[in-house]
């Protein structure tokens, strides 16, 4: 059994639930220097440029979760502000991106998933994105892990997806049928100038929590079915995001997965699999209707 094989392996046998939520709680622990010195190890494991961030002393995070969520300095991440253009949501590289055909959405070679079933197993749900375009970009560790809006829009829908938590790094996506599709997941369905957008937070190994700036802590939970919330378009409980707004985080590693309309947007030339993105920088245009300034 080769390396890469055994490692597929190990993570269909270990208690990947368990061994999240047990590294969620010490990630949220005020450890004192055990803390600092498990931040100052990550930082030099995986390279970290702390210039960016706003926090620069690993001694100044009281939890490993506030260093791994940290924000950036003003202007580390110019928005691009053309309503016709459409951002990256976040730091990360492209682990595939193109057409959803036949409602199917490719994960990596030979391996292919149901986009009805990503958004939680509705067909009315994924109807209005059935023939449109996907994009699924993934979080290595040392990114920025948080998840910002590609294009302004008010919240209609947010469903949960418990599920399984597998790793998603480009190993896995490459050997586990269904992927991103079977892992536990966050779905926000937006109403956008170009019609609905779907934004899918999917949880991994060691992914202690999901969050979202207008419900806090959504995964883990204790939920074991499908769980929908819907939200008023109008009135003062209505929920806008501005485009480069902040809808969400990620506590450790993992993957977004955008979905658009059919005939709304072309993806920028040149970009595929592991192109390093960043946040706020063009990644596709709107194609039609084009959206007024």
């Amino acid at each position: 059994m080769s390396v890469d094989n055994l490692k597929i392996a190990l993570q269909y046998a270990m208690p990947k639930h368990g061994l999240s939520r047990l590294v969620g709680k010490l990630a949220a622990g005020k450890g004192g220097v055990l803390t600092t010195f498990a931040i100052k190890r990550f930082i030099k494991a995986y390279g970290i440029d702390m210039s960016q961030a706003k926090i620069q002393e690993p001694k100044e995070f009281a939890t490993f979760n506030d260093f791994f969520t940290r924000e950036l300095v003003d202007g580390a991440r110019p928005i691009n502000p053309d309503a016709n253009e459409i951002c990256y949501p976040v730091d990360g590289a492209i682990s595939q991106q193109g057409d959803i055909i036949n409602d199917q959405i490719i994960q990596a070679k030979g391996f292919n998933y149901s986009l009805e079933t990503l958004l939680g197993g509705k067909a009315e749900t994924a109807a209005p994105f059935q023939g449109g375009k996907f994009s699924t970009i993934y979080l290595a560790p040392k990114d920025y892990h948080r998840i910002h809006m590609p294009i302004a829009g008010t919240l209609r829908e947010m469903i949960f997806v418990p599920g399984d938590l597998f790793s998603v790094n480009p190993l896995t996506a490459q050997n586990v049928p269904n992927l991103f599709a079977r892992n536990e997941r966050v779905v926000a369905i937006f109403d956008t100038a170009i019609g609905p957008m779907a934004v899918v937070l999917v949880g991994a190994t060691i992914v202690a929590s999901i969050e979202t700036v207008w419900a806090g802590t959504i995964a883990p939970s204790k939920e074991k079915k499908v769980t929908t919330w819907t939200y008023p378009s109008e009135g003062e409980n209505a929920i806008h995001l501005e485009k480069g707004e902040e809808m969400g985080r990620f506590k450790l590693g993992s993957t977004t997965v955008c979905c658009f309309p059919p005939n709304t947007i072309e993806f920028t030339d040149g970009d595929g699999p592991e192109t390093v993105t960043r946040l706020g920088e063009t990644y596709a245009n709107v194609i039609m209707p084009k959206v007024e300034e």
